[in-house]
């Protein structure tokens, strides 16, 4: 009979929970100890921290330090940063890193790194800083680079690696993996071979795996992955991240305009995308600026937040003068004062939810056309309802606090119309302002905040002139 594991109690679960969430992060003992090293200006001891550490907990390292810190572990690990480590750092501090290593150490880092990761690192610099870097590199690794650097920005050409892996279509598996095994300018990693015909189309791709699992005799052909599709040397990267995702695509090769080969885009190229853009809709939904990082400058993200505080002062003026339309009924039932705060939080908070998941589903493609009217009338339902249910609460705690029951008819009103233009607002405005071609994440929370503050104080205030004036 098998014996069979006890099962953890709910403290050995949690215990374990926690063990797995804090092993893939550097130990507090030992950033304690790089800390001391980078203090002590002792390089051996920081290389014999960093030697084991893989790229992106290096450059988490370098993300954490102050900028004295930052430059004091240049000076002493500054040889050791390669392509990988460099590729890894956040763009944010990035430039600040270029500009302290050796040249040097610099021009290596670059030669080791794929041809997108070398347009990701040079696209932002400056004219002298971009030409310093190309120089670095070899005539045929230039070229490429300046290839995919023509390309608009945030394309698939600026995505894509022009190192592909290709074979023409009659050729066998015998072929093809002598010809892999006899070529040293191979990708680091890659994960399909493309077929392509004598005018360089590809027409197909086939994976690695199959290629090694079949018999060398094998026609290519016959190989062929059904998933197989091309990208548009001019899509759009949010598009190409969306196609990857939605197809499960491993990688993807690029065409021209004459649909020729030029390059390939792999997942974690598409999945950096999907990460930046959930990251800038977070942040550009908060008010406080899509570059904004934890290593930003106390004047950096001032800049940032500035702006978004005076658009919300602004917003706030106009539901204050709202509010002084009625002052004289606020000076005669106080109780009104008190439960006006009520009103405009549940609006918020409920336009705030749908807002969310509008921007959420504009972002990743699946509110469309085709079912935009049926989203929007349940929206509208919810919002009714929760405009019922929490009218029935405010209701009976108005009606007990202030022995009234016309001012708990009143907020319940009022509760009801709020959350009901609230949930139509979080997702109508958005839908309105990338109609107009205007980024969603970026100005809607300032319109719905309005109109939920808006429309809370007038419906409330104004049915307490009516009622119980």
């Amino acid at each position: 009979m098998t014996e069979q594991s006890p099962i953890p109690d709910d403290q050995t679960a949690e215990k374990s929970a926690e063990r797995e969430e804090d092993e893939y992060l550097p130990r507090p003992e030992l950033l304690q100890q790089i800390d001391a090293a980078i203090e002590a200006e002792d390089a051996a001891e920081l290389n014999t921290l960093l030697e084991p550490m893989h790229a992106a907990d290096i450059a988490d390292v370098i993300e954490n330090l102050d900028p004295a810190e930052r430059r004091a572990f240049i000076g002493l690990y500054g040889g050791e940063i390669d392509g990988e480590i460099l590729s890894e750092i956040d763009e944010a501090i990035r430039d600040q890193i270029i500009e302290m290593l050796p040249r040097e150490v610099l021009a290596d880092a670059v030669r080791e790194m794929d041809s997108d990761d070398v347009v990701d690192l040079i696209e932002d610099m400056d004219e002298p800083e971009r030409e310093e870097i190309l120089s670095a590199l070899d005539a045929g690794d230039r070229a490429a680079v300046q290839q995919s650097l023509a390309y608009p920005e945030y394309s698939a050409g600026r995505m894509m690696q022009s190192e592909v892996v290709t074979a023409p279509e009659h050729w066998t598996v015998g072929e093809t993996l002598d010809f892999l095994r006899n070529e040293d300018w191979l990708p680091e990693q890659f994960y399909h071979v493309v077929l392509v015909d004598p005018r360089r189309h590809p027409i197909g791709y086939v994976t690695l795996g199959r290629l090694l699992a079949a018999k060398r005799s094998t026609p290519l052909k016959e190989l062929e992955e059904d998933s197989f599709r091309t990208v548009s040397v001019y899509a759009d990267e949010g598009d190409v991240a969306y196609i990857f995702n939605q197809y499960h695509l491993i990688s993807a090769p690029v065409v021209d305009g004459d649909d020729r080969l030029v390059g390939v885009i792999t997942i974690d190229d598409a999945m950096s995308v999907l990460d930046e853009e959930h990251e800038e809709d977070i942040l550009r939904l908060a008010g406080v600026g899509e570059d904004s990082a934890i290593t930003d400058t106390v004047m950096e993200t001032l800049r940032q937040r500035i702006p978004w505080l005076a658009v919300n002062l602004v917003t706030a003026i106009v539901a204050s003068l709202v509010i002084a339309v009625f002052e004289n009924t606020i000076q005669q039932v106080v109780a009104l004062a008190v439960l006006m705060p009520i009103v405009a939080s549940m609006g918020g908070n409920a336009g705030t939810q749908t807002l969310t998941v509008a921007v959420r589903a504009l972002a990743t493609k699946s509110l469309t056309g085709s079912n935009v009217w049926r989203v929007v009338r349940r929206e509208a339902v919810v919002g009714l309802l929760n405009g019922l249910a929490f009218a029935v609460v405010m209701g009976v705690v108005a009606w007990f606090w202030f022995d009234g029951v016309s001012l708990a008819a009143v907020i319940g009103i009022a509760m009801v119309v709020n959350l009901a233009i609230a949930a139509l607002a979080g997702i109508l405005i958005p839908l309105a302002l990338e109609k107009a071609g205007a980024d969603p994440a970026l100005a809607s929370g300032t319109f719905v905040t309005t109109v939920t503050d808006v429309v809370g104080f007038f419906a409330f205030l104004g049915l307490a002139s009516a009622v119980l004036i």
